[in-house]
């Protein structure tokens, strides 16, 4: 992959990115961080509403079920992993309830939302 390559798919990967943070916020959430960086990995978004945290993975692909596919059991561990690192360094989260939702985003179409795509403990 070429430094074009990459440069590309970072593009697609951000406007992807966005276009789920404006339909989370459509849907009454608040994006309370993009691309959050925690030791055990990079969280694409946390998003609130009420007493739910929301730990998001955006995934833009040809198809919703290309995108659905593209969640790897070790993606979701990893995210979990973060998670609890995002919590443990937020302690007024730690009495929210948590949960791991998805966005898949393609083409031409509205961003789908998955509520609870998997459960804190994956596989």
């Amino acid at each position: 992959m070429t430094a074009n390559d990459r440069r590309q798919r970072e593009k697609r990967g951000r406007a992807a990115e966005t276009r789920a943070a404006w339909a989370l916020r459509l849907k009454g959430y608040r994006i309370a961080g993009r691309r959050v960086r925690t030791p055990a990995g990079e969280i694409d978004m946390v998003a609130m509403r009420g007493d739910v945290v929301a730990f998001v993975e955006v995934k833009a692909r040809a198809s919703l079920e290309q995108a659905a596919a593209s969640v790897s059991a070790g993606q979701r561990r990893r995210i979990v992993r973060a998670a609890a690192h995002y919590v443990a360094a937020n302690p007024g989260l730690a009495g929210m309830t948590h949960r791991f939702d998805a966005v898949f985003v393609v083409p031409r179409k509205w961003p789908y939302h998955v509520i609870n795509a998997w459960p804190e403990s994956p596989d």
